[in-house]
């Protein structure tokens, strides 16, 4: 395979290139994985339903596909359609254009990599909260919602807008140490593996892999509180609530210290860690494909880039293929 420096791409170039890789990359990282993330919030659930609270990974996904079939395992998956898009290019974009304008061609820009990661998840997280919200009511088990929509229409009907960004601190306190370790360590690996910054597919794959799943470990405990968060409301508190837990009307969990305290309270500290394997499980895949999509859809559009100027017919059209750059993440 020709090796190709991509990272080096034309001048005054949009970030369309990036928001279209990102796009595509976002949307086949939480498709591919979906069923294990519906068994992972099912996992983190505290108040499970009719008996569902499930003894691992494997465990969940059986009973899951045996009991409720595998298209209920995609319950949720067209908020994900709907948001992952425009969160994902919008991620990739901001994250290249800062990487480029602040990286130093001498200096460790490691701490960069986790600025600009940092920096673009503010913008992410502000489409995938809602997205995320919507999609965990979808998962859990006995679920009241029918479709995204419905359950979008419901909770803004009786909760209001507020009840869709319930988590969205959490989320930023997850997701800024999961992005910037992430990040971290893409590129501190692809420095390791790739030095020269061609287009080597298993490094991104590789790097793309081990990156996630640590950062993916790290931020568990964070996690957890966003899908206790999401899952509270009204009679979804882990699915539909028994008489007995409705008897109970359990306060409204209404932010990080709170959530934290009460897995505390009623789980121990390893609380904090419901869901870990089945987290690291579905994020390592997720953030391997992730990199893999979006670092070749640089590559096939900078090589449109490289065919227009030597008069050979790119293999993308030439309006599309006008820009492409560093590296980015899930």
């Amino acid at each position: 395979m020709d090796t190709v420096d991509y990272e080096s791409l034309p001048e005054g170039v949009s970030p369309a290139v990036h928001m279209l890789a990102g796009a595509s990359a976002g949307f086949m990282e939480h498709s591919i994985m979906y069923p294990v993330d519906c068994v992972k919030t099912r996992l983190q659930c505290i108040r499970p339903s009719g008996g569902q609270r499930y003894l691992s990974v494997s465990d969940g996904l059986y009973r899951l596909l045996r009991q409720e079939g595998f298209f209920k395992s995609f319950r949720g998956i067209g908020a994900v359609v709907a948001g992952a898009g425009p969160a994902h290019a919008l991620y990739f974009a901001l994250y290249e254009q800062l990487k480029k304008r602040f990286s130093s061609p001498t200096d460790s820009n490691h701490l960069l990599h986790a600025f600009s990661g940092a920096s673009a998840t503010l913008v992410h997280d502000a489409i995938m909260t809602p997205t995320d919200a919507v999609k965990q009511r979808l998962q859990m088990f006995n679920s009241p919602y029918h479709t995204s929509w419905d359950c979008v229409v419901r909770v803004l009907r009786t909760e209001g807008i507020s009840a869709l960004y319930r988590a969205y601190f959490t989320q930023l306190s997850t997701n800024i140490p999961f992005q910037s370790c992430h990040f971290m360590v893409y590129e501190f690996l692809q420095d390791k593996l790739n030095p020269t910054r061609t287009y080597l597919p298993w490094t991104h794959i590789v790097c793309g892999g081990l990156a996630g799943s640590i950062a993916a470990a790290i931020t568990t405990p964070m996690d957890v509180c966003k899908t206790i968060l999401n899952t509270q409301p009204q009679a979804v508190v882990g699915g539909i609530l028994t008489t007995s837990q409705k008897a109970e009307k359990p306060k409204l969990i209404r932010g990080f210290l709170s959530a934290c305290h009460f897995v505390i309270k009623t789980h121990g500290a390893g609380g904090l860690f419901l869901g870990l394997n089945a987290r690291v499980l579905a994020t390592l895949p997720s953030t391997a494909i992730s990199w893999s999509v979006y670092e070749y859809f640089k590559w096939v559009l900078v090589h449109g880039v490289e065919h227009s100027s030597t008069n050979v017919r790119p293999t993308i059209p030439s309006s599309v293929a006008m820009e492409s750059q560093p590296p980015g993440s899930f």
